[in-house]
């Protein structure tokens, strides 16, 4: 087991302006399953490829146990990682593909044949170890990915979207295999995906990235609860956190024609801000009472449903516009009908404001 540093880690591509990754400061704990998340391109695997050492580092430094490793080669740097694509020798048995990176190191055969053994157990691997790749499901696959990787009984463990090949159902009942077993053979993980779910249900920590850039690194409830940006309230959550244009006012702030009290709004009367409020927080009530809104889409999902809709004045002055504005989670018994005028209140102490300009969080108190 190891502790992992990035300071100042910097990537810059050959004839590009902007850093791949800027400045990435980010410390993982001893035993800890820590994901970077992110839109494409946001420079999450490029972190992690930098780790690996499959890529350079331009400035700053990675250490792991405090040695640096930048000018490291990968084979010494004591990892293992499981790629996207699996990279798995089709001419070769899972009891073979599992073992080969310990033949290659030359460990003794009774020893290797033991650890792929072991691996195959906790992977409920043991009745495919005689197959080829080409004779097994694509969670099998992964699975063998994964034992090659635990063989090497390694310090770091890195993972690149490893369950994006899977199918919606299969990659669910994965992803809860990954992290059981990452906790249960306690090494550090690092694991990299774009799927903002997969990464709050399997992180100890989750790191968010933004062009190249850490935004935030939290527990998933933090994250959730106190974004520090309107980037991270919006990416964090399914559905996301409704974000939408609002002024400061006396009592509050005016959305959508109707004004939220707020106690400390922290921003003189007249600031323009973006009002973000997830959607359990968001009731249908009484009109004249909420946020007048008219509904675009509602979606039934047996034990709840949510509500998207356009802002009132939004609808009445443009009409249909491309995207709703608000989304509310509620009882699917008291679901409205397409078209229908609702008012929408927010739960109080639910508000969160952002500044128009930067997105930084400017208060919570509601």
């Amino acid at each position: 087991m190891a502790t992992v540093t990035f300071e100042n880690a910097t990537r810059t591509y050959p004839k590009t302006e902007r850093p791949a990754v800027d400045a990435l400061n980010l410390e993982i704990h001893d035993g800890e399953l820590l994901v970077l998340v992110g839109p494409s391109g946001c420079g999450k695997t490029t972190s992690l490829r930098m780790l690996a050492g499959l890529e350079e580092v331009d400035e700053g430094s990675i250490r792991i146990d405090g040695k640096d490793v930048v000018d490291l080669p990968p084979r010494s740097r004591d990892i293992a990682m499981v790629f996207q694509s699996y990279a798995l020798y089709p001419h070769m048995n899972v009891a073979e593909n599992m073992g080969f990176a310990l033949k290659i190191g030359k460990v003794d055969k009774t020893e290797r044949e033991a650890r792929v053994l072991e691996a195959a157990k906790i992977l409920d691997l043991e009745p495919y170890l005689d197959r080829k790749p080409g004779q097994l499901s694509g969670g099998q696959r992964q699975r063998v990915a994964m034992g090659r990787a635990i063989v090497r009984q390694p310090r770091v463990f890195l993972m690149d979207e490893p369950l994006s090949n899977l199918d919606a159902k299969l990659r669910v009942a994965t992803r809860g295999q990954i992290a059981a077993l990452q906790r249960r053979l306690g090494v550090t993980t690092v694991y990299v995906t774009h799927d903002q779910v997969e990464a709050m249900t399997m992180g100890d920590r989750v790191a968010v990235m933004k062009d190249g850039v850490l935004q935030q690194c939290d527990t998933p409830r933090a994250l959730y609860d106190s974004p520090v940006n309107a980037f991270v309230a919006g990416f964090i959550g399914s559905p996301p956190m409704n974000l939408v244009e609002g002024q400061i006012v006396e009592s509050g702030v005016a959305i959508g024609g109707t004004t939220v009290p707020l106690e400390r709004p922290g921003r003189p009367v007249g600031t323009r801000v973006t009002a973000g409020v997830r959607p359990e927080s968001l009731d249908l009530v009484a009109d004249g009472h909420g946020i007048p809104a008219v509904v675009n889409v509602v979606e039934e999902l047996g034990a709840e449903a949510y509500v998207y809709a356009y802002l009132a004045e939004h609808f009445d002055t443009a009409g249909v516009t491309a995207a709703s504005d608000l989304i509310a989670r509620i009882e699917p018994n008291d679901a409205p009908a397409i078209g229908e005028r609702i008012s929408l209140r927010v739960k109080s102490g639910s508000l969160l404001l952002f500044d128009a300009d930067s997105g930084e969080l400017i208060t919570a108190a509601g």
